[in-house]
């Protein structure tokens, strides 16, 4: 029965972490603007104005969704704390298997939470929107760039997100020229805006009959969705807009009697583009929301006080300037190159499992 000892142990060990994480998420503050809110949509007229209680009652869901998280740590720790102590009383060694695995799934979710009280970005709380690319090398890149496009989506579908294509480009032979999805769910940017770089590959391709080992680039570029009621004003004149036919392979992602938009932002060289939807308008409106958040992330990124100071930053998909190596032979083993945290299992993290990689970055941000 000394295993359940040791639990009891680290379970004590734990509590004052439960406790400071309290007060880094600010409940009682929550706690009383739920009640504001609540009060508010109670007021005669208050469901009049559409957009103003749509938002009211987002926000609301939001704060009781942080404070009901957060009670379900503590219930899970006063269940483990009683299923150790009946373990003790009843010298039953039956529940340990158990009790190991609730230990691992409360750990893991702790650090979550006390990760997320790390994002205090202006734009974190947003979705996120993420641009694949792929790099120079043709049929290998364009996989590398679709494997990548999977591994997101996996992550996405891991933490209950929803995934909303926006734009899709197939490649010539196999994977993908370039595509884009919206991440829908709270903190979706300020968790994958680690993500934004160039990825390298290394592995035997499957393209290649000589079965020679390649090097393949693809860049992920992420960025917040931003409301179009928010500072980020995109004016008439500092856009130009081709309308065109969809191209590529389609499949389910493209709508072939649909009409592509692509919008030219004049004073940074931005280019987005969008052929998905069923109309022009549907794949405007797509690009508008593209690129908002491009400039948002760059404003974020460079610190730019207003709109008008950024300029297109583009990045190179190239030798050097990877943030993070994938190699699949001669060994196997995923690195992120500015935290120097390492996986090497690399079906897991093709598979979605990035929070490693995502919460040693978050990590160093606040250290730094």
């Amino acid at each position: 029965m000394l295993e359940f000892e040791e639990y009891k142990a680290k379970l004590n060990g734990i509590k004052p972490s439960l406790d400071l994480l309290k007060d880094a998420l600010k409940l009682e503050a929550a706690q009383k603007e739920i009640e504001e809110l609540e009060a508010a949509s109670a007021r005669e007229g208050f469901w009049n104005d559409v957009e103003r209680s749509q938002k009211v009652q987002k926000r609301l869901k939001h704060l009781k969704d942080k404070c009901e998280n957060y009670q379900k740590l503590c219930s899970a720790w006063e269940d483990m704390q009683v299923m150790c102590e009946m373990a003790l009383e009843e010298n039953d060694g039956s529940m340990l298997e158990e009790l190991k695995s609730e230990f691992a799934a409360f750990s893991e979710k702790l650090e979550s939470t006390r990760l997320s009280t790390l994002l205090t970005g202006e734009y974190d709380s947003n979705n996120a929107i993420l641009t694949f690319h792929a790099g120079a090398g043709g049929t290998e890149a364009q996989d590398w760039a679709s494997m990548l496009y999977r591994m997101y989506n996996m992550w996405a579908d891991r933490h209950g997100y929803k995934v909303k294509v926006m734009d899709y480009l197939d490649g010539d032979e196999a994977g993908i020229k370039s595509a884009t999805i919206m991440i829908e769910g709270e903190n979706a940017y300020g968790f994958l805006k680690s993500e934004h770089g160039i990825h390298r590959l290394v592995r035997v391709s499957p393209f290649d009959a000589a079965g020679r080992r390649h090097t393949s680039f693809a860049a992920v570029e992420v960025m917040p969705e931003i409301s179009d009621d928010s500072e980020i004003e995109l004016r008439d004149e500092d856009i130009k807009m081709d309308v065109y036919r969809s191209s590529g392979a389609g499949g389910q992602k493209v709508n072939k009697t649909s009409s592509a938009v692509r919008l030219t932002h004049i004073p940074t060289g931005i280019v987005v583009a969008s052929q998905v939807e069923r109309s022009h308008f549907q794949n405007l409106e797509n690009c508008k929301n593209m690129l908002r958040a491009r400039l948002a992330e760059i404003k974020e990124r460079e610190h730019l006080e207003k709109i008008s100071d950024i300029k297109g930053v583009q990045m190179k998909i190239e030798w050097g300037s990877q943030i993070r190596s994938y190699v699949f032979m001669p060994y196997q083993l995923v690195k992120d190159h500015r935290t120097e945290y390492e996986n090497g299992n690399i079906d897991n993290v093709m598979n979605g499992d990035l929070d490693g990689f995502i919460n040693a970055f978050l990590s160093m941000k606040a250290a730094g």
